[in-house]
């Protein structure tokens, strides 16, 4: 029988108050409370906090924002941009929701990585 949390790896945390300069990279999860000054890449879940601060691109499988970002942001599979969020850059998502009150500031791209079979060549 296998695992369900199997891939999913750990949660890694940037806590409020800690500053983290430089790029980071995690099979799993991360939640930012503090600050990232650098690249970051999940193969899972990434949650920026409200009090988090990211200044430099983020990628992950689903993100929610709530914090501020300053960078592009990708997301192979959901992006959430929660009431209180700040982003000021462009996204990528394959699903894209917006609460009322976010801010975003930049150019938005939605696929989910399969071509369109509509498109012509």
């Amino acid at each position: 029988m296998a695992d369900k949390n199997q891939g999913l790896g750990e949660i890694s945390l940037v806590g409020k108050g800690s500053k983290v300069e430089g790029s980071i990279s995690t099979d799993g999860g991360i939640r930012i409370d503090g600050t990232v000054v650098g690249e970051i890449k999940a193969k899972s879940t990434a949650a920026v906090g409200e009090g988090g601060v990211v200044e430099g691109s983020l990628t992950a499988k689903s993100i929610s924002v709530a914090g501020k970002v300053q960078g592009n942001l990708t997301a192979t599979e959901k992006l959430t941009l929660e009431a209180r969020s700040i982003v000021s850059g462009d996204i990528r998502a394959a699903r894209l929701i917006v609460d009322e009150g976010a801010v975003f500031d930049g150019k938005c791209k939605m696929s989910s990585g399969a071509p369109d079979p509509a498109a012509k060549t």
